[in-house]
């Protein structure tokens, strides 16, 4: 082979060990693209998260949240007995659930040295749940109470009785949570009785009066937040609701108010927790302590319409909100009010039941 030639066909095999090199050299790039990335799976209620806000953390950090639904505290623990804790990264709890889920081994303790943004918190919403300190973050606080449409119901509404005695015209367009605590809780302190009450006589009181109720109650399912709500196309004129929940609704119509009933009511917390069976531990973390920047925090309570825990969001939320009594209730009413504590078996058993007669 003359010189020429030789180079030639050295010309010719650079070109062709370019052509198939270059295509394996762009598919090992992809493929270690999709080894690495990201995404975590978020058990959460419904209209419950700024989208906006999971935009801005997925450009951060190329971590990619998905969002997954449940409409009670009992449906979810109830999706998670079936799947033994496992198919979700981070999941919203409530306080009383987090000792339960804990105990099984489900959830993996946090703490400062993954989320440096616990700094931020006040302490008082990681200690009221009996291991929130040590497996939940505080998300966010609230209350519950009756949303009511002013122009469909003849009176002022100010007492839980209101809601479980409501006048004939209203039957049918009544609406419960399909919650036991939240449900038998508020027939019990509707009767003057704790939340937590243990006492047989006091628990068949709220039974009876939920049974007196029932026939007023149009469904038990929690209302949509979006513009087909029944409480905004006045299929439902009155509700037992979450405060923040009854804030969103009012911006489709000024004829919703709510009201923190006279008997007290629940404060409740949400807390943000991590399952130990979850294989993306470090970005659940890394998650959370975004959540718990304060621009962030503040920014999320108001998308949501819920008080924050976050002490140094604060700086950052509007007056008007901080001034809202609606989502800070004032002393008199959170005087009045308490949270749930755990109930022994017995109770938890006989509260089951009450609820399964009532719900189905």
């Amino acid at each position: 082979m003359s010189a020429i030639n030789v180079k030639k066909y050295e010309a010719i095999m650079n070109k062709y060990k370019i052509s198939w090199v270059a295509p394996f050299l762009l598919a090992a790039g992809l493929t270690t693209q999709a080894a690495e990335a990201t995404e975590l799976m978020f058990l959460n209620w419904s209209d419950y998260m700024d989208p906006e806000i999971l935009e801005e953390f997925e450009q951060r950090t190329g971590v990619t949240v998905k969002l997954s639904y449940f409409d009670s505290d009992t449906s979810r623990n109830e999706l998670l007995l079936e799947t033994e804790g496992k198919g979700y990264d981070v999941a919203l709890i409530n306080g009383a659930s987090i000792r339960v889920l804990a105990k099984r081994g489900w959830l993996e303790p946090l703490d400062e040295t993954a989320i440096p943004n616990l700094k931020h918190l006040d302490p008082r919403w990681r200690t009221t749940y009996e291991g929130a300190d040590t497996y939940g973050i505080p998300y966010s606080w609230g209350s519950i109470g009756i949303a009511y449409r002013q122009d469909l119901v003849p009176f002022t509404v100010s007492s839980w009785m209101d809601l479980f005695q409501p006048p004939k015209v209203l039957h049918g367009r009544v609406s419960m949570i399909s919650d036991s605590s939240e449900l038998i809780g508020a027939a019990l302190k509707a009767l003057g009785y704790s939340l937590n009450s243990t006492d047989e006589e006091e628990l068949k009181e709220a039974e009876a009066l939920l049974q007196t109720q029932a026939p007023a109650v149009k469904t038990y399912r929690y209302l949509s937040l979006n513009e087909d709500s029944a409480l905004l196309n006045g299929q439902i004129a009155m509700s037992m609701m979450y405060n923040g929940d009854t804030l969103m609704l009012q911006e489709h119509n000024e004829n919703i108010a709510f009201v923190f009933p006279e008997e007290g009511s629940n404060i409740w917390t949400d807390y943000l927790s991590v399952f130990s069976a979850s294989t993306e531990k470090a970005a659940a973390k890394q998650f959370i302590d975004f959540l718990n920047e304060p621009k962030i925090a503040a920014r999320l309570a108001q998308y949501i319409h819920y008080a924050t825990p976050n002490r140094a969001a604060e700086e950052f939320l509007p007056t008007d909100f901080k001034n809202n009594p609606v989502i800070y209730p004032n002393e008199k009413a959170l005087a009045k009010s308490e949270t749930y504590h755990r109930l022994p078996a017995r109770t938890q058993k006989r509260r089951s039941a009450i609820f399964s007669r009532i719900v189905n």
